[in-house]
């Protein structure tokens, strides 16, 4: 997705950003931050991220892991919410309110920001603090 360029910050992560996703990247960096301010900034896993939690990875390693992340991909954008309401994906419970947006799982892909439905973005986002983790 970056041409010849290997961010390895949140910085370098937004400076290197295509030019048909850079507008919508940098609203949505600033739109997380100021909605889930306990959610800090951090580049994870080529990606951004937004807040930690302790996560136990598929080689049984306790790792830091983001909360919310976003990324930009070649056809689309995404942003993964990784948090749970019982025992169901909170992106999933929400997906049809989302507004023109594919869902899977934890994952928000979308082709436009203006596809992206901001206030249910903002009720996502509120449990997503309350309520990090993965299944």
């Amino acid at each position: 997705m970056f041409k010849d360029v290997k961010p390895k910050n949140v910085k370098e992560y937004l400076a290197a950003v295509p030019e048909d996703h850079k507008e919508a990247i940098e609203f949505l960096h600033k739109f997380i931050q100021k909605q889930a301010p306990e959610l800090k900034p951090f580049f994870a896993y080529n990606m951004l991220g937004y807040g930690k939690f302790k996560y136990v990875n598929y080689k049984k390693e306790e790792v830091d892991w983001p909360v919310v992340a976003m990324a930009s991909q070649k056809n689309y954008m995404s942003i993964y919410v990784c948090a749970l309401d019982g025992k169901e994906y909170v992106a999933e419970k929400y997906k049809d309110c989302l507004g023109k947006v594919n869902v899977g799982k934890s994952c928000i892909r979308f082709k436009k920001l203006e596809y992206l439905d901001l206030e249910a973005l903002k009720e996502v986002l509120d449990l997503a603090v309350k309520q990090p983790g993965l299944k």
